[in-house]
C-alpha cells in the first residue's frame, strides 16, 4: 500500500501508479498549468556551440552538510529505510528508479541524474554563466533537477534532450516533462524547437 506521502508525490507528478514505497521525487514539481505557462515563456533558438565545454566547468559534487556531498544527499532523500556510514555513503537502503520502475538495494546501482544534463545546459545558455552559477546548477537541491535512477538508464540518456530521449517507463514522462520545463525556466535556459515539441507532447499526457 502506498504511504500518504508517496501518494501525494505521485499525484503531484501527474500520474497515479502502484509502486513500492521506496520512491521520492525531486522537490518543486509544478502543475500542468504552471508547466504549460513556463514552457510558453521559454525562448526557442538554435543550440549553442559545445566549444569549451567540460563537466569540470560545473563543479560537483560539493559538500552539503558535514561529510555529505550532493550525490549522497540525493541518495538519502530518495531512499526508503536508508542507513549510512560515517562518510555519509549509504550502506543499505531501498530505491525505486522512477524512470524505469526498477527497485535497487545497493547505492552503487544508481546514478544521480541531472534532469537537464550539464552539456545540455551549456548549449542552452550556461556557457555564459560564471563557474559559481554553474556549480549551483549542478548541485541544485531546491528544484526538480536531481534524482536517483538506475545507472544504465542514466547512461543511456547521456546529454540528450526530450526530442531524442524520454524515460522508458511511459508513466514517468509527464513528471519528467514538468521537471525539465521547470528547471529550464528557473535557470533561464532556452529551448530548441524539436525539444519544445517533444515537451509539449509529453505535457499533453498529464492529467493535471
Amino acid at each position: 500500500m502506498l504511504t500518504v506521502a508517496v501518494a501525494v508525490l505521485l499525484f503531484a507528478a501527474g500520474s497515479i501508479v502502484c509502486v513500492p514505497s521506496a520512491v521520492a521525487l525531486p522537490p518543486g514539481t509544478p502543475s500542468k498549468a504552471t508547466a504549460q505557462s513556463q514552457l510558453n515563456s521559454l525562448s526557442v533558438r538554435s543550440q549553442e556551440s559545445m566549444t569549451g565545454y567540460s563537466r569540470d566547468r560545473f563543479p560537483h559534487w560539493i559538500t552539503i552538510s558535514g561529510t555529505c556531498n550532493t550525490r549522497e544527499t540525493v541518495l538519502k532523500r530518495d531512499a526508503d529505510s536508508v542507513t549510512v556510514g560515517s562518510d555519509c555513503y549509504p550502506t543499505s537502503g531501498r530505491w525505486y528508479s522512477y524512470y524505469d520502475g526498477a527497485v535497487w538495494y545497493q547505492a552503487s546501482d544508481l546514478d544521480i541524474d541531472h534532469i537537464v544534463p550539464l552539456a545540455e545546459a551549456w548549449r542552452s545558455g550556461a556557457s555564459h554563466w560564471t563557474t559559481s552559477k554553474r556549480q549551483s546548477f549542478a548541485n541544485d537541491l531546491n528544484g526538480p533537477q536531481l534524482i536517483a535512477v538506475t545507472d544504465n538508464v542514466n547512461q543511456a540518456k547521456g546529454d540528450q534532450d526530450p526530442s531524442t530521449w524520454q524515460p522508458p517507463r511511459s508513466g514517468a514522462r509527464c513528471a519528467y516533462a514538468k521537471w525539465w520545463i521547470h528547471t529550464k525556466y528557473r535557470w533561464g535556459l532556452h529551448l530548441q524547437s524539436s525539444e519544445k515539441s517533444a515537451l509539449q507532447s509529453m505535457l499533453n499526457s498529464c492529467s493535471y
